[in-house]
């Protein structure tokens, strides 16, 4: 398993038209996969529809760089 970061922004509320960025680490076996995690995420989360949702990059990191302490530990716990 890889750690991908996937960066956008999302939709907060309709009326008001504020959007939110975020930046967020996800253990996924590709990009597209993880993709579907912040869908998922930011879904059950925010109840945000996938089309309020855009994403900007997202990039493979290192498991040394990887800020998250809860993914951090899942690394560790497979190796």
């Amino acid at each position: 398993m890889k750690v991908h970061k996937v960066m956008g922004k999302f939709r907060m509320s309709k009326e008001k038209g504020e959007w939110q960025r975020f930046s967020k680490e996800v253990i996924s076996e590709d990009e597209e996969e993880a993709i579907e995690k912040i869908y998922s995420i930011l879904g059950s989360k925010h109840r945000v529809k996938r089309t309020n949702v855009k994403i900007y990059d997202t990039e493979e990191v290192d498991e040394d760089e990887v800020e998250n302490n809860l993914i951090q530990e899942k690394i560790e716990a497979e190796e």
